[in-house]
C-alpha cells in the first residue's frame, strides 16, 4: 500500500522530521510537519447545531459579532453552518478581565483582594494555605518541588500540599466538606467547571486577573476559556493535556507505512489500521477503549469539535446555561458508525473501559497481540518514557514508539483541553485569599509551566513557557512532547473548540462511555445515539431544576 493517502499532505509533512529522543534537534512537532482516602503530603511543616464565536484577541463587550456562513466535510457529507449573531457576554472575553479599559466583572461574584499581603506585619510570619491536588508519581513529584520552591522564594506564604489520590476522590471529599474544612486551593477536573461556578464557594480568577491587571496575553486561548462561563474566568489552567496517539514506530515501517507521517483523518486512520493487518506488521491496527475519562467521552466531544459543531446548545453552554445536547445528527450517526466499522471488521479493537487508564498502553505493550496504534492522554508521555527506558517492557524501546496528533473527522488537528484548573475558595479571609492568588501565579508563570510540562508532559497553559527551558530543550531533543502543545493552538477558534460546559457532564460522559461500548460492539449506532441523548438531556434537566 502507498504510504500515504494524501501527496499533498505527505510533502507538507516532509518539511520536518518527526524524531525521538535521540533524533532531530529541531524541536518542531508532527504537527508542525503537517499535519489520574486522603494521604497528605506536606512541602514543610504543617437546538439545531449552534454557530461558532471567534476567540482570541479583543472583542466588543455586550454585542454581537457576525458569523460567515461555512462548510466542514465528514466523509461524504458536508455540514452547512448558517451565519448569524450572537450576543457576547458583557463582563468580556477570554481576556476581558485585564486592563482599566475592560468590562469590570459582575458585581455579584466574590471580590479578590490581591493587595491583602501587603498589609500584613512580617513578624506575624507567613499566611498559611493548604492546596488540595489530585497528582501522582512522576506528576505528583513535579508538584512538590514546584511548591517547595515557591515556599522557599519568598517568606509571606507557606504552602502545604494535600494529595487527594485523585480527581474522583477530591471532587467527592471538597463536595462533602464544609466551607471551613475545604482548602484555601483546590484543583478541579475540566467537568467540574459549572458545579464549581453554581456553587457560590469560590473566588473567581477574573476577579483577581481584573484587580490586578494581571496580564494573561500569553496565555493559550483555549486554556483559558476551557474554565470560562458568561464571560467569568472561575479558575486558572494548569495541568493541560490532551488526547494523542501513540503508535509502534516499527510496525508502521514493515506495513510500508511512514513513521514520520502519522494518521490524521479518520479515513487515514482506517487505512493505516489496513495496512498494518494486511501486512502481517500487527494483528490490530488501533487500541480503542470506552472509558468515562478517555475514549467514551473524547469520541464524540473531541470529534465535535474537530468538525466545528456544537455538544450542547447556547453556545455549548458558555453564553448561557445549556439545556440539551444537540449531538443527536445524522453526521455524528455517519461518523460513528464509520469506527464501528473499524472493531467489527477486526482492524481495531475495544480494551474496555480504561479503568486504570492505562488499558490503551497495554495493549500497545502486549507481547503477545499489540495493537499497532492507540489513542490516550500526552499527560502520561512522561511516565511511560520513563518505564520504557527503565526496561519494564524488555521487547519496546524508549525509540520504538511515536506520538502524533489526535485523529479525527477532519484534515486539521486540534483537540479541546483536559487535565485540570486551580480555584481559590471562598470565606477563608482576605489574606489567604491574596495568598492563594499569589500561589496559582507562581504556578503559571512560564518559567514554572517550562518546568512542569518538561518533567510531566503536560501541555504549558502560556506560550511563553515553550521558549524557555528546560521545556525549550525537551522540546527540541523530544518533540513527541511538542505534539500536544501544537495540538491546542492548531484548528479553528471558537465555542466548538473550548467544548461544552455542564453541570452534570461528567455523568453524561458515564452515558456516552456505555453508548460507546455498545456501539464498540456491534450495536445499533442511531439507537445507541438517541438513547444516550435522552438520557443526557434527562440529567441536564434534572441539574439545572436543582440549581
Amino acid at each position: 500500500m502507498n504510504s500515504r493517502i494524501s501527496t499533498a499532505r505527505r510533502l507538507a509533512l516532509a518539511a520536518v522530521t518527526f524524531a525521538v529522543a535521540t533524533g532531530c534537534a529541531s524541536g518542531e512537532s508532527i504537527i508542525n510537519a503537517g499535519n489520574d482516602g486522603t494521604r497528605p503530603t506536606t512541602t514543610g511543616p504543617g437546538a439545531g447545531p449552534d454557530t461558532t464565536l471567534p476567540i482570541g484577541g479583543t472583542i466588543p463587550l455586550g454585542g454581537t459579532v457576525p458569523l460567515v456562513a461555512s462548510t466542514v466535510s465528514l466523509m461524504p457529507t458536508t455540514i452547512p453552518l448558517v451565519g448569524a449573531t450572537i450576543p457576547l457576554p458583557t463582563a468580556g472575553g477570554a481576556r476581558g478581565f485585564a486592563g482599566s479599559s475592560r468590562a469590570a466583572a459582575p458585581p455579584d461574584i466574590a471580590p479578590c483582594p490581591v493587595t491583602a499581603l501587603d498589609e500584613l506585619d512580617p513578624a506575624d510570619g507567613p499566611v498559611e494555605i493548604t492546596f488540595w491536588h489530585a497528582m501522582t508519581a512522576a506528576t505528583e513529584e513535579a508538584l512538590v518541588a514546584l511548591t517547595d520552591e515557591y515556599n522557599a522564594s519568598q517568606d509571606r506564604v507557606h504552602v502545604t500540599l494535600a494529595n487527594q489520590n485523585g480527581y474522583n476522590e477530591l471532587t467527592s471529599k471538597y463536595f462533602l466538606s464544609s466551607e471551613s474544612d475545604r482548602p484555601e486551593v483546590v484543583q478541579m477536573p475540566e467537568f467540574m467547571t459549572q458545579q464549581m461556578a453554581d456553587a457560590n464557594a469560590v473566588i473567581p480568577a477574573g476577579a483577581c486577573i481584573q484587580a490586578e491587571g494581571f496580564d494573561i496575553e500569553p496565555f493559550l486561548d483555549r486554556a483559558l476559556l476551557a474554565y470560562q462561563t458568561g464571560g467569568i474566568q472561575w479558575s486558572m489552567p494548569f495541568n493541560a493535556s490532551t488526547p494523542v496517539l501513540y503508535y509502534n514506530r516499527a510496525m508502521l515501517e514493515e506495513a510500508g507505512l511512514d513513521p514520520d507521517d502519522p494518521p490524521v483523518s479518520l479515513e487515514e486512520f482506517r487505512a493505516y489500521a489496513d495496512a498494518i493487518v494486511e501486512s502481517g506488521a500487527a494483528p490490530v491496527g488501533i487500541a480503542f477503549d470506552h472509558g468515562v475519562n478517555s475514549g467514551g467521552g473524547w469520541f464524540l466531544e473531541q470529534w465535535l469539535a474537530r468538525l466545528g459543531m456544537p455538544y450542547a446548545d447556547n453556545q455549548n453552554g458558555r453564553a448561557g446555561r445549556a439545556t440539551q445536547v444537540v449531538f443527536n445528527t445524522p453526521e455524528v450517526v455517519e461518523m460513528l458508525e464509520f469506527v464501528q466499522a473499524m472493531v467489527v471488521d477486526g482492524v481495531a479493537v475495544d480494551v474496555g473501559d480504561n479503568a486504570g487508564a492505562t488499558d490503551v498502553l497495554f495493549k500497545l505493550a502486549d507481547a503477545s497481540e499489540p495493537a499497532a496504534m492507540g489513542i490516550t492522554t500526552s499527560g502520561g508521555l512522561g511516565i511511560v518514557i520513563s518505564v520504557l527506558a527503565s526496561g519494564q517492557v524488555p521487547h519496546l524501546s524508549v525509540d520504538d514508539f511515536g506520538v502524533g496528533p489526535l485523529p479525527g473527522p477532519s484534515d486539521t488537528p486540534g483537540a479541546l483541553v483536559g487535565g485540570a484548573s486551580l480555584y481559590i475558595t471562598r470565606d477563608h479571609g482576605d489574606a489567604e485569599a491574596a495568598a492563594s492568588w499569589d500561589f496559582i501565579k507562581y504556578l503559571t508563570t512560564a518559567e514554572s509551566q517550562s518546568t512542569w510540562a518538561a518533567a510531566t508532559g503536560y501541555v504549558p497553559i502560556r506560550e511563553d513557557a515553550a521558549e524557555l527551558d528546560p521545556l525549550a530543550q525537551t522540546y527540541a531533543d523530544d518533540p513527541r512532547f511538542r505534539v500536544a502543545f501544537d495540538q491546542l493552538t492548531a484548528g479553528s477558534d471558537d465555542f466548538s473548540s473550548v467544548g461544552p460546559v455542564l453541570g452534570p457532564l461528567q455523568e453524561i460522559r458515564e452515558v456516552t462511555a456505555r453508548m460507546m461500548a455498545t456501539i464498540f460492539a456491534g450495536g445499533d449506532v442511531e439507537a445507541a445515539l438517541a438513547d444516550a441523548t435522552d438520557q443526557a438531556n434527562a440529567l441536564i434537566a434534572d441539574y439545572n431544576a436543582r440549581n
